[in-house]
């Protein structure tokens, strides 16, 4: 009868120090080398300026070892489902929509937010001006799809976005067109 009560014991303590690591673990993310908040805001379903508003960052440069708090912002594992009827659409509007890629003279191919284009070419990224469109805004693009808004660029101001490309050809096949962009939840 010892026996069973000291292993019941154990087994309790474990689960409430595993409870309780599983809840900081929710609260609070620890930077690690190749993390950007592009990847962290994916990771937690939230929005870079989110991290950056509970952190008090002013810039999007992050360091290995890093704590960034997540604290009141219920953390969710990434959606799954390639289904996004249930997305919620907050606002639409109409922009000049041009074309980008990461394989021009004198371009590092890494957006504002730190995400390497050349190394994830099939990304869904667009260039906005954060006063309309906040970075790490996921959004819809008719003709493009899917995105998430994570870079800037000179000459985007006000209701324009550039769209990512994988390569020139497809840049230029897109041109510049008048699309309509939802905002999603």
């Amino acid at each position: 009868m010892k026996k069973f009560s000291f292993v019941l014991s154990f087994v309790l303590m474990f689960l409430v120090a595993f409870a309780n690591d599983s809840e900081a673990a929710t609260s609070v993310h620890t930077v690690k080398k190749g993390d950007t908040l592009y990847k962290i805001s994916r990771q937690y379903n939230i929005t870079v300026s989110t991290i950056k508003s509970l952190n008090g960052l002013k810039s999007d440069v992050i360091k290995p070892n890093q704590k960034l708090k997540l604290t009141g912002v219920k953390a969710v594992a990434k959606k799954t489902t390639t289904s996004r009827s249930n997305d919620d659409v907050v606002k639409e509007f109409m922009v000049s929509a041009s074309a980008f890629t990461a394989n021009c003279r004198g371009c590092s191919g890494i957006t504002t937010t730190g995400i390497n284009l050349k190394k994830n070419p099939n990304l869904k990224i667009i260039a906005v001006d954060p006063r309309v469109i906040k970075l790490g805004t996921k959004v819809y693009v008719e003709g493009y799809g899917y995105a998430i808004a994570g870079d800037t660029g000179g000459g985007i101001k006000g209701n324009k976005i550039d769209v990512f490309m994988p390569n020139h050809s497809s840049a230029l096949k897109w041109g510049r067109k008048t699309v309509k962009i939802k905002i999603l939840n």
